[in-house]
């Protein structure tokens, strides 16, 4: 087997506005098993920063340990990657923001990363609002050490070896929205048409954005018993809605089925379309979104699509009343402003 990836491309393939065919912004080839969910979703990040015309030296990708924490390593060679310390990639992620604001931050993680060892970090990032693209590449189970279950593994589940969990899955998209997540989505991995949309959406949001994917383990969690299976996933999805990211100023050519529709405005003009198929969900409204997800749980069923987003958000840079330039570009001259500065700060504390 070869682990070359050939460097001929048809020369005829399309470009986007920046002068780039899709092949520019793809990374290694893939050792993760054939048939990994983890790899569909790589593909979509791929997709749509292609289409979101993004230059990949202004995007930074941050992992964990995990599958899906390889994944950086497969998309967007032309980045910035750093791969942390199991569960701790949220504060990477919040001291690189810090130092350089003008990059675009993808953290990429897994349901062990994220929803055990990594809880409490992804509990203080939500509420930091960083201004970032979550993703979490669920799949139930630790893939890397022969396939137990995770925290997010559903209760009566059977995992390949048979065993039952007997304990409460921790619903990573449903806790987001408790935390004050500002953009939650949820997706499946077998789902490029709503997967790609999504991510160009949470690229856009000047907040922190998270999007929950189920990414079925193909070796050890792809089994009749297992509610994170290709064919568990199929049979129960259910869309809150069609979705269509239209960027700023770009003509809409996109059709929807007939229904309610809504548009939702974002910060730079871009905007998300919807066509609504989920009763009695406001996507603006967090106990509408709750409900939502309640109901769908109680059916059996798995809600994708977007679940929640408040435009209106103001990121951790805010917050905090940070410099408008990036930290990392600041010289001499305004980090030191000199001993008559200092002294009247210090005349300020007596």
């Amino acid at each position: 087997m070869s682990y070359i990836r050939p460097k001929f491309r048809h020369p005829e393939l399309p470009k986007n506005k920046l002068g780039y065919s899709v092949d520019f912004y793809e990374g290694a080839l893939s050792t993760l098993c054939a048939g990994c969910g983890h790899d569909s979703i790589s593909a979509g990040v791929i997709q749509a920063c292609y289409e979101s015309n993004i230059e990949p030296h202004r995007v930074a990708k941050l992992s964990g340990i995990g599958c899906s924490s390889k994944t950086p390593a497969y998309f967007l060679s032309n980045s910035h990657g750093f791969n942390s310390v199991h569960g701790r990639m949220p504060s990477v992620a919040t001291g690189a923001s810090l130092a350089n604001r003008d990059l675009i931050y993808f953290g990429v993680s897994g349901d062990g990363d994220s929803a055990s060892i990594g809880m409490g970090q992804f509990v203080h990032v939500v509420r930091r609002n960083l201004n970032m693209v979550y993703i979490v590449m669920n799949n139930g189970c630790y893939g890397l050490t022969k396939g137990q279950d995770s925290a997010t593994a559903d209760n009566g589940s059977k995992n390949k070896s048979g065993n039952v969990n007997l304990f409460e899955a921790i619903d990573m998209a449903s806790l987001a929205i408790e935390l004050g997540a500002t953009f939650v989505a949820q997706s499946f991995s077998g789902d490029k048409a709503q997967l790609v949309p999504l991510i160009k959406a949470a690229i856009k949001h000047p907040g922190f954005a998270f999007i929950n994917v189920i990414s079925p383990c193909v070796t050890f969690n792809n089994n009749v018993g297992s509610t994170k299976s290709y064919d568990y996933v199929r049979q129960h999805v259910e869309a809150t809605s069609t979705i269509d990211f239209v960027p700023e100023m770009a003509e809409i050519t996109t059709s929807y089925e007939a229904g309610t529709s809504k548009k939702i405005k974002m910060h730079d003009g871009s905007s998300i379309q919807l066509s609504k198929l989920e009763k009695d969900w406001d996507p603006m409204d967090r106990s509408s979104a709750v409900n939502a997800m309640l109901r769908a749980k109680a059916k059996g069923e798995l809600l994708t699509g977007l679940l929640y987003m408040n435009p209106d958000t103001q990121d951790l840079h805010h917050t905090l009343n940070t410099s408008d330039v990036p930290l990392n570009t600041l010289t001499k001259k305004e980090l030191c402003p000199g001993s008559k500065t200092l002294a009247d700060i210090n005349a300020e504390y007596r």
